[in-house]
C-alpha cells in the first residue's frame, strides 16, 4: 500500500510539471473565508496576470493582496447552487461534522466536476482525516485542472513529509515556491529538505 501510494504521489508530480503547457500551474488552511469579488473578463488571462504579479510583489503585504484575487478567482463559482453547497460545506467543516462536508463535496463535485476549490477542499477533509491515498487522488484532479495551485502543491509536499518521502515533497514545495515564491513556511521546508535530500553545501 505505500509503495502504490508513492508511485500515485510521483505520478502527480510527473502531472503537475507537463500541464502548465496545457493551461497556457499557502497550504489549504491558508485559502480565505472571504476574498474580493473576482475581476470581470477572461478567467485565465486574469489568473495569468495576477501570478505574474504575484512574482514581481516586492514584498509579503503585495503579495497577500494579490493572493487574495487568485483564490477569489479559484473560489468563485459561477454557480449560487454550489455557492450555497460551499457554504454549508464550510459551515459542517466549522462543526467539526467531515461525514457531512464530504457528503456535500460529492454532491458538488457531481454538479460541477471542472469546480477547483471543491475539489481542494474535498483534498483538505480526507488529509485531516489521515486518508492520504484519496487526499492526493484530489489533488490530482485540482492539479490537472489548475497546475499553478499553489494550495494543493503545498499540501501534497505535506503529505509526502507525513509519508517519509523527502525526496518528493522537496520537489512539491519547490514547485510551489516556484509558482508563488511568497508561501509562509514552505522555505523553511525547502531548506531543511535539501539538506536531508541533497546533503550541506561543502
Amino acid at each position: 500500500m505505500r509503495i502504490r501510494l508513492a508511485l500515485a504521489l510521483a505520478a502527480v508530480l510527473s502531472l503537475s510539471a507537463f500541464a502548465p503547457a496545457m493551461a497556457e500551474s499557502g497550504g489549504w488552511a491558508d485559502a480565505p473565508d472571504k476574498v474580493p469579488r473576482a475581476p470581470r473578463g477572461d478567467r485565465f488571462k486574469n489568473l495569468d496576470f495576477l501570478f505574474e504579479a504575484l512574482k514581481a510583489a516586492p514584498d509579503a503585504d503585495s503579495a497577500k493582496l494579490v493572493e487574495g484575487r487568485i483564490w477569489a478567482l479559484w473560489i468563485a463559482s459561477g454557480s449560487d447552487t454550489a455557492d450555497l453547497l460551499m457554504t454549508r460545506v464550510k459551515t459542517a467543516t466549522d462543526e467539526k461534522d467531515t461525514a457531512l462536508a464530504l457528503q456535500l463535496l460529492d454532491a458538488l463535485i457531481d454538479l460541477k466536476p471542472d469546480y477547483i476549490e471543491a475539489w481542494n477542499r474535498r483534498a483538505t477533509i480526507h488529509f485531516a482525516n489521515k486518508d492520504y491515498a484519496k487526499s492526493v487522488a484530489d489533488i490530482r484532479q485540482v492539479l490537472a485542472r489548475e497546475p499553478r495551485h499553489f494550495g494543493a502543491l503545498t499540501g501534497l509536499g505535506v503529505i509526502m513529509q507525513e509519508l517519509g518521502e523527502e525526496k518528493l515533497a522537496l520537489e512539491a514545495f519547490r514547485r510551489a515556491l516556484a509558482v508563488n515564491p511568497h508561501l509562509q513556511k514552505v522555505p523553511e521546508f525547502v531548506k531543511s529538505l535539501t539538506e536531508k535530500v541533497e546533503g550541506r553545501d561543502i
